[in-house]
């Protein structure tokens, strides 16, 4: 379905962004890698697809926080593939504490790479789409960009922010054949997921399955976690013709969550 297009992802040496790179290089597409941390299940996604789907890939190991970083990653990506056709936005970090509480940096940090990276992302693929008149974005956005929860004040600014990008540049490339949406996850069971457990914990008195069963899945109806290939699933049906009048929207994928 997307031979001969190329997908830029960030955060996709592991979680959500791992899974969504494999389903777009399944389907075709030369994949840019990005992320930082520990790369062996990125690497062998990238030898599997390489081989089995005949497809190129490469890794960019830019630090988004930095602006400059980030538009390192897309030029990389125009060297190596001469295009950008889908970009996903799901790089993220988390800190939950009390608002008294909360590090100054780690708000910069939050709202550094879950929010400002995604602008200058779009920012640095936008004009070529409008040019070529085809350009798909995607970003990984959360319930939490749709409903608040306590200690998350960084995140949850972070991914409403978020839903305004989306909206807007959904309206500036709707006429140029581009088509910019946000996936909301509800709690998917990723590394990021699993590492604010601990700090959950701390700030809310209780024991890890407490964590989960009272705190991360008490507001999803289906009382489970979401899958990194629905979140995929999700992503590909955005990239492929059937979603071609779906724009500037936000697809709930919560187990409910936000049905309340």
């Amino acid at each position: 379905m997307l031979d001969g297009k190329v997908a830029l992802v960030t955060g996709s040496t592991s979680g959500i962004g791992l899974a969504i790179a494999k389903s777009l290089g399944e389907a075709g597409a030369n994949v840019m890698f990005n992320g930082l941390g520990d790369l062996s299940a990125m690497e062998a996604e990238r030898k599997t697809l390489e081989s089995e789907r005949k497809i190129k890939t490469a890794y960019n190991n830019s630090d988004l926080s930095k602006p400059a970083e980030v538009r390192r990653m897309v030029e990389e990506t125009y060297k190596a593939f001469g295009s950008v056709d889908i970009l996903v936005n799901n790089a993220g970090i988390q800190f939950v504490a009390p608002v008294e509480e909360f590090p100054d940096e780690k708000w910069d940090a939050i709202i550094a790479i879950n929010l400002s990276s995604a602008f200058h992302a779009c920012k640095a693929v936008f004009a070529d789409m409008k040019k070529k008149k085809w350009g798909r974005i995607v970003n990984i956005c959360s319930a939490h960009g749709l409903r608040a929860s306590p200690f998350k004040i960084a995140y949850v600014s972070a991914k409403h922010g978020i839903m305004g990008l989306t909206k807007t540049l959904a309206l500036e490339g709707a006429e140029f054949g581009i088509r910019v949406n946000s996936i909301c996850p509800g709690y998917v069971w990723t590394p990021l997921v699993e590492k604010q457990i601990p700090d959950t914990m701390k700030a809310r008195n209780m024991t890890a399955e407490q964590v989960k069963r009272d705190v991360l899945l008490a507001r999803q109806a289906t009382k489970e976690f979401v899958t990194v290939e629905e979140i995929a699933g999700t992503a590909m049906f955005l990239c492929s013709p059937a979603a071609n009048q779906i724009t500037g929207t936000a697809i709930s994928v919560d187990g409910g969550w936000t049905a309340e």
